[in-house]
């Protein structure tokens, strides 16, 4: 599957050079880059991504889970051709523009939720949340709810806000001393046991909203709010639970005045086989979440953006004659007009191909291709939910991840396990031959490491 070689046979080994001098890289050891090369991309179209050689590789995650309709895609491409035309970016302070407003208002439909703040990225998105809800129980006067509660394993990003809400040691040891002392309640996540169609028991989701019911019988008068990552915890290993967690968390957090702030960063956009995976929770009016954190794909994987939805309640809770009762954060690519309107595209793809429906066909084949990788003598725990595949491995070796990801490379597919699990997170174009070959190769390349 790999393409002709370039005429330049040293390209990539001189990017990747200059990239080491110049260039430090994300969620990285720099130091490993010298047994693990970095991969210089030159172009991308569809599920591909190709190196400077002309060497193509499956992208299987998605990019880190932001693109869902391909690179390159011709129809967000074109959006964002003619949005550079009229408006490349104005200050959302004192002004607007109509692919802000458009969005605000699009996202609102899809969520029942009313006022749009937006942002940068996912962490951004969290950060304001978490400050929304601290300054909206000041504005009522309850100073003294300071705290955050969230799950065990949770993730939601590593600014020192989100940071404090996240429980995965690699991320949060170096930095515990500027962290504040929010609170832990037990995951829900997967056990191993089936219940319909979630890899997770019911009894597994009532036992660990028991923990919480006690912890805010007890302390809901220092608890701002209790954020979650819906239905799958993704940096912990693509943790899936059962919704009925979410559906007592939210007739807790009502019973006892404690925001609830749904992270759907990555499991918003249809990861979970619903546009958003709340859906799966329940429609009712009454059952929404106070805030709702989105980035990754809302531009299909384009541009940066991500932002934070609210209910009417905490924005009338802000709105004041007095300036320092509003809620004073920025960023000064707030509502970038680039970023909405490549966000507006991918939302038009989203109605325009039926997306959610096409998935759904999509993933009964995918989950039948999954069969060989399933049944694999070391593989456990395997689970799905929606697009998102993932299986533990059976390993001893302590650099596994490195190893398989390396392995991946070497067949063409781009692997990012976290630890042991291994997942698949294609982008929605992805079709059966392609996936096919994704299981294939990660077939081989799991032996070739076990080996």
């Amino acid at each position: 599957m790999s393409a002709p070689a370039s005429s330049t046979p040293n390209a990539n080994t001189e990017l990747v050079q200059r990239s080491l001098a110049s260039v430090w890289h994300p969620c990285t050891q720099m130091k490993h880059h010298e047994q693990f090369p970095l991969v210089p991309i030159a172009s991308a179209s569809g599920v591909w991504l190709t190196d400077a050689e002309g060497k193509r590789y499956l992208d299987a995650v998605s990019s880190w889970w932001v693109n869902l309709f391909g690179h390159c895609n011709p129809r967000i491409n074109a959006a964002i051709k003619d949005q550079l035309d009229s408006l490349e970016h104005a200050m959302l302070a004192g002004f607007t523009h109509a692919p802000a407003v458009e969005l605000a208002e699009r996202l609102s439909r899809l969520t029942g939720l009313g006022h749009v703040f937006f942002a940068s990225d996912g962490a951004s998105a969290v950060e304001i949340a978490l400050k929304m809800s601290f300054h909206y129980w000041r504005n009522l006067g309850l100073n003294g709810k300071t705290r955050f509660v969230s799950l065990q394993s949770s993730y939601h990003g590593e600014t020192l806000g989100a940071l404090s809400v996240t429980d995965v040691a690699v991320f949060r040891d170096a930095y515990a001393p500027l962290l504040n002392n929010n609170v832990l309640v037990p995951s829900p996540t997967f056990d191993g046991k089936g219940d319909g169609d979630y890899p997770c028991c019911l009894e597994c989701a009532d036992a660990a909203a028991d923990v919480l019911q006690t912890l805010l019988e007890e302390r809901h008068d220092e608890i701002a709010a209790f954020i979650v990552e819906p239905l799958v915890q993704g940096a912990a290993g693509m943790r899936m639970y059962h919704p009925q967690y979410l559906r007592r968390a939210r007739e807790l957090c009502t019973e006892f005045n404690v925001h609830l702030i749904a992270d759907e960063i990555m499991t918003g956009f249809g990861r979970t086989g619903t546009m958003f995976a709340w859906e799966q929770v329940s429609t009712s009016a009454d059952m929404r979440p106070d805030f709702m954190c989105l980035s990754k794909g809302i531009t299909g994987g384009y541009l940066p953006l991500s932002c934070v939805l609210t209910t009417d309640t905490v924005y009338r809770a802000f709105y004041d004659d007095h300036t320092a009762r509003g809620f004073l954060h920025s960023h000064s690519y707030t509502g970038s007009a680039l970023a909405c309107r490549a966000a507006l595209a991918t939302l038009d793809i989203f109605e325009s191909d039926n997306v959610i429906v096409a998935n759904r066909a999509k993933t009964r084949r995918f989950s039948a291709l999954m069969t060989p990788l399933r049944q694999h003598p070391r593989v456990s725990n395997y689970r799905q939910l929606g697009v998102i595949w993932a299986f533990d491995v059976s390993t001893s070796l302590a650099d596994f991840a490195k190893r398989i990801f390396a392995a991946g490379l070497a067949r063409g597919v781009l692997l990012r396990p976290i630890g042991n699990t291994i997942y698949f997170m294609p982008p929605y174009v992805t079709d059966d031959g392609e996936f096919l070959l994704l299981v294939r190769q990660t077939l081989a390349a799991i032996d070739e490491v076990l080996a």
